[in-house]
């Protein structure tokens, strides 16, 4: 069996491959390619030092599998940056290893940073222009895995969350009223929580940046010679020479729009797409995912009693928690039976601890 390490770059080159499968712009593809053999030359660094046979090359992970799945659904791009999110989580395990490499071994790149070294890529690629560049800026930072790690977490805390007050209330009462009565009253607490804390979330950001955004344009509306010479700053800050810096920022400047969009992403650290999500959408999203969570350990109080109740609410509860953990594999790169049970026996614990003192509270109160 190969060590993470290794897997992980062969998840990437497959990855990469998949990307340059269906990218339509051939330049973008290009560099999707190189990647893919950068990821592969590292991974046959890897197995080199390990002694392990590159060939027959490993096969990708079921990880990377379910990614290719949920990029047929969600869109290619969501792959891109569901990856680069992956990276930035083990960019440091990856680095420390690298640097266990031989001398004779293969060249890697020192930058773990898939973002990084794509720029690195594409500043050799004399056919890729400005506006090809920012293109590619606005796309591997516009994608990622937000959207369904928002729904994991959520998920999660609604199953937590009422698995064990649900625990807690059929410790200390004899009665299934008692139980589904908290259950829904946790459900319906804890949705509404959710919903209410995402809605000013969201609309409190949109608040918060529409002024900065403002004062953006402003200033490219009143010196727009300064604000160029601003964004070829800012390419020249990641590495691009300074004509080719200069090229891109003259290119840019001249649709005044993806120019601003530029700025307030780079200088202001502000994604505009994101902005334009409705608060009421991103409430509607929380409540449901808690509640679909939060129902699961309450189910079985509709139709059983007593210990089948509890036993059948654990079982439910514990497949339930072993999914979300094998859900969040796709961002920590962990083994799914590893991230799984891990979360199972977290929440099993979680629900012990209030069962255990619901029953010491039902007791003094019947005494």
């Amino acid at each position: 069996m190969i060590n993470q390490n290794i897997q992980t770059e062969v998840d990437a080159s497959y990855l990469y491959e998949i990307l340059a499968k269906h990218e339509k712009d051939e330049n973008i593809a290009s560099v999707f390619r190189q990647m893919s053999e950068i990821e592969k030359s590292h991974a046959i660094a890897f197995m080199a030092k390990h002694k392990i046979a590159s060939e027959p090359f490993p096969q990708p992970s079921t990880r990377a599998k379910m990614i290719h799945g949920l990029g047929k659904v969600f869109g290619y791009d969501f792959i891109l940056g569901l990856l680069m999110d992956t990276e930035k989580r083990v960019s440091n395990t990856i680095l420390n290893s690298r640097k266990q490499l031989s001398s004779d071994a293969s060249p890697v790149i020192s930058d773990t940073s898939h973002v990084a070294i794509l720029r690195n890529i594409l500043d050799q690629q004399s056919k890729v222009a400005g506006q090809d560049l920012a293109r590619f800026e606005k796309r591997h930072r516009s994608v990622g895995g937000n959207a369904l790690r928002a729904a994991v977490l959520g998920g999660n805390d609604g199953l937590v969350s009422n698995f064990s007050l649900v625990m807690g209330i059929a410790g200390a009462s004899q009665g299934n009223e008692e139980v589904l009565l908290a259950g829904i009253a946790g459900l319906l607490a804890g949705a509404l929580s959710m919903a209410l804390g995402e809605w000013i979330s969201v609309k409190s950001s949109q608040e918060l940046y529409e002024n900065q955004m403002s004062l953006e344009m402003e200033e490219l509306e009143v010196n727009p010679k300064g604000e160029e010479k601003e964004i070829a700053l800012i390419y020249m800050s990641k590495g691009i020479p300074e004509p080719q810096a200069k090229e891109m920022a003259t290119n840019i400047i001249t649709d005044k729009g993806k120019a601003h969009e530029f700025l307030i992403k780079e200088e202001l650290g502000i994604s505009a797409e994101e902005l334009k999500g409705s608060a009421m959408e991103a409430a509607v999203t929380s409540f449901v995912l808690f509640g679909i969570g939060a129902i699961i350990p309450v189910i079985p109080f509709f139709f059983f009693t007593g210990f089948k109740a509890i036993l059948f609410s654990s079982v439910l509860s514990a497949i339930g928690l072993f999914l979300i953990g094998a859900a969040i594999t796709l961002f920590t790169a962990k083994g799914i039976w590893y991230s799984g049970m891990r979360q199972v026996l977290f929440g099993l614990a979680a629900a012990a601890i209030t069962y255990g003192i619901g029953s010491l509270i039902g007791v003094q109160l019947a005494g």
